[in-house]
């Protein structure tokens, strides 16, 4: 564990190593196992929407609830590891914030424990549950539509840029074949916009993508969600884009944070938030299969101003008029 994972882990007031508070604590206190990406501060932000709704519904972590965390800080390999390590400990519920591969590693790891899913990409087409109205097995939560976003992300661009006409997408060889890039290939095609994909295998090939992707004619740019390649060189991609030129639309709110022109998409402290609701009611008896999966009803949009000022365009007011916040 890193010395900046650990910093904002005591801040929180997070334990990492097995719990006390069942000591302290006359009776059994139920234990909540939380699987995630590495920690970053979007993250932080989320984990702390999480702890904030189970106290709104009276679960107090070290009086009557015990919270264990894992962080799959060296990439996806882990989640397998961790997930086996929740398990182990008996936890009463494990919620899984790191997407599909996350969900499908702790599935996998059991089919007793209750899993909560936050966002989890692609649970359905994945087999890991029924339907959405009824899941069945251990597993409910709420899932992401990354792709089914791509249509107005893309609009989102070319009000922007109303000239745009040729579309870059970074991606990782994880991203071949996925649906977010099937959905951004037919939005592009309906939207009269060429599309050029550019794979990078790691960051040390960051440098060299914006170049080609600026020689490739590239207008503008798409940067999906990847926690393990992409969201740990955040600054590192926005700094690129600014470089070059390039109006990026980003998948997630940490890019803005850092520098980046664009984001539309779900508000994930919100998805946390729901997910102490689940928590909650499995904790007080109803089976994860009675509990319907949830999708996405809160999406924002968020434009820094001063972004589009060193990219040297302005926006139009109508967009702006639009945007949940605008960053000045």
């Amino acid at each position: 564990m890193t010395a900046l994972v650990l910093i904002i882990l005591l801040a929180l007031g997070v334990l990492v190593a097995p719990f006390v508070t069942e000591a302290q604590q006359p009776g059994k206190v139920p234990r909540i196992g939380v699987l995630m990406p590495a920690l970053n501060p979007e993250r932080t932000r989320n984990l702390e929407a999480f702890r904030d709704a189970l106290r709104d519904l009276g679960w107090v972590e070290g009086q009557n609830l015990a919270l264990e965390y894992r962080f799959a800080e060296h990439g996806l390999a882990q989640y397998p590891e961790l997930a086996a390590d929740l398990v182990r400990r008996k936890g009463d519920v494990l919620v899984v914030g790191g997407g599909g591969p996350a969900v499908r590693a702790v599935k996998e790891a059991t089919s007793t424990i209750p899993i909560v899913m936050v966002s989890g990409g692609g649970a359905l087409g994945a087999g890991l549950i029924d339907s959405l109205a009824k899941p069945g097995g251990n597993i409910t939560g709420t899932v992401s539509v990354q792709a089914e976003l791509m249509a107005r992300r893309l609009e989102i661009l070319k009000e922007a840029l109303p000239g745009v006409s040729r579309l870059a997408v970074l991606m990782t060889p994880r991203h071949r074949g996925d649906a977010v890039l099937q959905e951004t290939q037919h939005a592009a095609q309906t939207m009269g916009v060429a599309l050029h994909v550019q794979e990078v295998r790691s960051p040390n090939e960051f440098p060299g993508a914006f170049v080609a992707m600026q020689q490739a004619g590239a207008e503008a740019l798409f940067v999906p969600a990847d926690p393990f390649v992409f969201e740990q060189h955040v600054p590192t991609i926005t700094a690129l884009a600014l470089q070059h030129r390039l109006p990026v639309m980003y998948s997630h709110r940490m890019y803005i944070d850092a520098g980046g022109l664009m984001y539309y998409g779900t508000n994930l402290q919100e998805f946390y938030r729901r997910a102490a609701y689940y928590v909650d009611r499995i904790l007080k008896g109803t089976a994860p299969a009675n509990l319907p999966v949830e999708t996405p009803w809160k999406f924002e949009l968020v434009i820094n101003l001063k972004a589009a000022q060193a990219l040297g365009f302005t926006l139009p007011p109508t967009l702006l008029f639009q945007a949940n916040e605008v960053l000045q």
